[in-house]
């Protein structure tokens, strides 16, 4: 160990990964006159080894923060461990460091043997954690982000081919094995948040133990909690553990009763501790977005009538899902102010790993979470409130560890917690649709490394619904392995039937037309969360896109019109204007526009036929649905009463438009819909619905999964249709689409 600290503070190495960017020196140097004695400090500056540059004064001064964290007192533990074993476990508390500094200390041993295994590469459930932590990363170790520190997520790549660590979100890694299976450009890869147990990471926790033994050298680190660290020693045998104790106490003060009013307790507490006159911003944790929506307009309307002498109170809302700014200290204005202004953040679970400062000193928290539960026998979510885990409550706990004081205010009794509350949060992988990680496991068995060990069994029903799905969209063969359409399909980075609708639209020549609803349906919702009394003037604006043929459709229409604006725009305010004043989210039209980019340029990469844009004619509108249909034939409705209740084509639920639905808005209901989304809840609405008529249903559906349906008045009115097809369409149809025999599905949902 001594041998390797001692190599590299001695070592002055020549990086490769330098970059011509300008890196200024620290003040005081920048003040020389240039005489001599300027000129000798600067012969003794210490020299950055990842880039060769002299380290700036900001180096210096994070450095003293980085010492002061809990996990720096083991960094020598760390580097020896990291020295003699491939696997070292890492538990420790939400704001001890591990996720900053683990990372930096397994560059600086890549660095040490001079990168011959290859970079860092460090895990992040949440793709706005992964770009926070590269970028306060990059700053600690004095680089530049996207250069020798950079981040990867979904349909964005801040590095180059020369980075030397990254940040990347679990699933992102998971799709590089696909192309490099085992990992040969990292010599150390990181799994952050372990106990997120998503789906990705589970996937990659049973995976690494096979390109652990096909790779001596590469080196694994898991940080995790430390109600895990028992479950991951026995799944990954004796590996060693360094834990990391936060020292600073926390008072927890249990209310009960007030779960029965929550959002009254909520509300109390926060004017309670704002007319107190103790300093802190105060960390809300709800249920739910609804709630969040619900909880912002209220905070925001009682804290206007407050006595300003308080100091102003200022509400962040916190929304999952999207690529917000996160929540970070105060800045120097603030800091200068006579009366700090008391932020109120509402958030969610996943704000959990989002709070980042230092300056909350109150987390309320509800103690429940809304989860979507993955039902496989009617192929839908249920949105369920349940109670958190008792993890969950102690990083909750957790984030007022960075504070020397602090209060967490829990909305249900000392017995709820012990009894109610399960250990762990529940795995992903048992409660979620597994049709894109079966997709995954099939492509990835192409290079052996399919027989995948999960730490966290998949229930077998759900196993069995996926496979039984890839089957009907014809991207499994005959021997249960991927065909040549589901090796195609596995190269978008979308919901199977997504890409399957894209891969159809080829055929159909509407792939311009489609990759516009893929890239809209796949951004956060591109309609703003609209404040109290606002619904009339939006839905006014946004009846100007509504589209006869349907929500789709429309989708088209707004993105449109959003790249009309930017084209003849000059500023980029004006385009955020528009959006404002169309009750339009800019950064969800942003992030399509980006989606829609990268689908292209896969496109363009495999070579599939592109055909040019032929939006509004009644032919393309026709091929549009034909390729939505090719995809979602497992989502269709049919109104069964004629007053917007639609029963699905699969099970017995029964659901309504949803209210930003065009039809919804027009009043005018087609009988039969195709839907992008469903999930069951106190209002069971579908999304993004489109008209579609049962004839051109029975043309694309496999006939096997109209066979299997169950018995119901709408399998008997699309019965009829067929009866009504001629023989010659009949019998062509049969040869196209039912080559496969229902009989031969059951044995090929085998997960290999």
């Amino acid at each position: 160990m001594s041998s390797l600290v001692d190599k590299m503070e001695e070592e002055e190495l020549e990086c490769p990964h330098s970059t011509s960017e300008k890196r200024y020196f620290p003040e005081s140097l920048d003040s020389s006159d240039g005489d001599e004695e300027g000129i000798l400090a600067c012969e003794d500056l210490e020299l950055n080894p990842f880039d060769g540059l002299p380290y700036s004064s900001r180096y210096y001064k994070l450095l003293k923060e980085r010492e002061e964290l809990p996990i720096w007192k083991e960094k020598y533990s760390f580097m020896e461990n990291l020295l003699q074993n491939q696997i070292v476990i890492i538990s420790g508390d939400a704001k001890c460091g591990k996720s900053s500094q683990v990372p930096q200390w397994c560059a600086e041993y890549c660095l040490s043997v001079h990168y011959q295994h290859g970079g860092v590469v460090c895990t992040q459930v949440r793709k706005q954690t992964a770009v926070q932590l590269a970028l306060r990363v990059a700053d600690e170790m004095d680089v530049n982000i996207g250069h020798e520190v950079g981040y990867v997520i979904p349909f964005e790549n801040c590095c180059t081919s020369e980075t030397i660590l990254r940040y990347c979100t679990d699933d992102m890694l998971q799709r590089e094995m696909m192309s490099s299976p085992f990992l040969g450009s990292y010599g150390v890869v990181i799994l952050d948040d372990v106990h997120e147990s998503s789906i990705a990471t589970d996937v990659l926790l049973g995976l690494l133990k096979d390109v652990l033994l096909a790779r001596p050298e590469l080196k694994l680190i898991i940080n995790c909690s430390p109600l895990l660290v028992s479950k991951l020693s026995s799944y990954y045998g004796n590996v060693p553990l360094i834990e990391v104790k936060n020292k600073h106490p926390v008072e927890v003060v249990y209310l009960s009763g007030a779960q029965k009013d929550s959002f009254q307790s909520i509300l109390r507490l926060i004017f309670e501790i704002h007319h107190s006159g103790e300093e802190g911003d105060i960390v809300v944790f709800l249920a739910c977005e609804q709630d969040i929506g619900k909880a912002y307009e209220i905070v925001c309307q009682e804290g206007s009538n407050l006595n300003p002498d308080l100091g102003e109170l200022v509400v962040v809302p916190l929304y999952p899902r999207e690529k917000c700014a996160l929540f970070k200290p105060m800045d120097e204005t603030e800091k200068k102010c006579q009366v700090y202004p008391r932020r109120v953040v509402l958030t969610t679970s996943s704000g959990e790993s989002l709070i980042w400062s230092n300056t909350v000193r109150f987390v309320i928290d509800v103690g429940v979470e809304r989860r979507r539960v993955y039902n496989p026998r009617i192929r839908a979510n249920s949105l369920i409130t349940q109670p958190i885990s008792q993890s969950q409550a102690e990083i909750r706990k957790q984030i007022l560890g960075a504070s020397s004081s602090g209060k967490l205010f829990c909305l249900y009794t000392e017995e709820f917690a012990s009894k109610d509350m399960r250990p762990l949060k529940p795995a992903e992988m048992q409660e979620a649709n597994l049709t894109s990680m079966v997709l995954f496991m099939k492509r990835i068995d192409i290079a052996g490394l399919g027989h995948c060990d999960f730490m966290n069994r998949p229930a077998p029903e759900s196993l069995m619904q996926a496979l039984e799905d890839l089957d009907y969209l014809a991207a499994l063969d005959n021997d249960g392995n991927l065909s040549e359409f589901g090796i195609i399909m596995s190269e978008f980075p979308l919901d199977p039937q997504l890409s399957k609708s894209i891969l159809a639209s080829c055929e159909f020549d509407c792939v311009d037309e489609m990759l516009t609803i893929a890239a809209m349906v796949t951004a956060p919702s591109c309609f703003l969360h609209l404040p109290h009394g606002a619904e009339e003037a939006a839905m006014t604006c946004w009846e100007t896109f509504l589209h006869p043929e349907g929500d789709h459709f429309t989708l088209i229409n707004i993105y449109k019109a959003y790249q009309d604006t930017s084209l003849n725009s000059t500023s980029e305010h004006y385009v955020e204007k528009w959006c404002h004043d169309h009750f339009l989210n800019s950064s969800a039209l942003r992030m399509a526009d980006v989606i829609r980019a990268e689908l292209l340029e896969i496109i363009k990469r495999i070579e599939l036929p592109y055909a040019e844009p032929a939006f509004g004619s009644k032919e393309n509108n026709l091929n549009i649905k034909k390729a939505l249909l090719s995809g979602y034939f497992m989502q269709i409705a049919r109104d069964v009463d004629g007053s917007g209740n639609y029963l699905m084509l699969t099970h017995k639920q029964v659901a309504q438009l949803h209210p930003l639905s065009g039809y919804s808005i027009t009043k005018k209901m087609p009988e039969w819909v195709l839907f992008h989304q469903f999930s069951i809840s106190e209002n069971n609405y579908i999304r993004v619905t489109s008209a579609i008529s049962p004839e051109l249903f029975m043309q694309l559906a496999p006939q096997y999964y109209f066979t299997n349906l169950p018995p119901s008045e709408s399998k008997d009115i699309l019965q009829q249709v067929v009866d009504h097809l001629s023989p010659i369409s009949t019998i062509k149809k049969e040869q196209k689409m039912c080559e496969k025999c229902p009989e031969t599905t059951e044995q090929r949902c085998t997960l290999q």
